[in-house]
């Protein structure tokens, strides 16, 4: 059973480490992991994108262990802080809930299953690119050489998991203040992710990868609570 440690419980400690000692495991270890990769990008960003982002499987940047390295990588500080603060807010409450392997499982399979999502839009955009003759276009050159990165996905299986089972606790936005209950923000959230998908608005944003990262961490959770299996350690 994991131990979660208070800040009197290390007084020689420093801020940080009591700070990440109130986290449990996998939360933590994923935390640090994405802030390694963002350190090592600054370091050299076009190795860390080239080698570690993944691309389209028919390009030939893509690598077999992208489709893992992917979500760990992070384009900008702000990409970083924003999943990382909510792999923090929700991540923790959701480990504590279902437990280290559980929930180690369901990290993962969101950001598969996002990056499976994201897949199969490309393939229908390279399909219809090709049966136009457009093989050669820009538009099916950008495909091939773009490379997908961060964590959003499986982030936004987390956000999912965790109004699942605190669908009543209240979440407050900075900006603006608002404040609704964890499922209203879900169903807002997927509501505006697959507008802007649909409809090209924030080009460069994989509106589809969060969708699905959404999609299966609900379908994960949702057939643990049927079978009974959620609460089972």
């Amino acid at each position: 059973m994991a131990q979660y440690y208070g800040y009197g419980d290390n007084p020689s400690g420093g801020f940080f480490s009591r700070l990440l000692g109130n986290i449990p495991d996998v939360t933590r270890n994923l935390f640090l992991i994405n802030v390694l990769m963002y350190i090592a990008s600054l370091v050299n960003q076009n190795f860390m994108v080239a080698t570690f982002s993944v691309f389209y499987p028919k390009s030939p940047f893509f690598r077999f262990w992208q489709p893992v390295t992917y979500m760990f990588m992070h384009g900008s500080f702000w990409h970083l802080f924003v999943n990382m603060w909510c792999l923090l807010m929700f991540g923790s409450a959701l480990e504590r809930a279902i437990g280290t392997r559980k929930y180690l499982l369901f990290y993962f399979v969101s950001g598969l299953g996002a990056l499976v999502v994201h897949f199969l839009v490309q393939d229908i955009q390279v399909r219809a690119l090709l049966a136009d003759g457009a093989q050669m276009s820009q538009a099916y050159a950008d495909i091939l050489r773009t490379p997908t990165l961060g964590a959003s996905g499986a982030i936004y299986g987390v956000q999912i998991g965790y109004a699942m089972i605190y669908p009543n606790a209240l979440w407050t936005l900075v900006f603006p203040p608002v404040t609704l209950k964890a499922k209203w923000f879900v169903l807002i959230f997927i509501g505006i992710e697959l507008f802007t998908g649909i409809t090209g608005t924030m080009d460069g944003v994989a509106h589809f990868a969060h969708l699905g990262g959404a999609l299966f961490g609900f379908l994960l959770l949702y057939y643990w609570k049927k079978s009974g299996k959620l609460w089972v350690r």
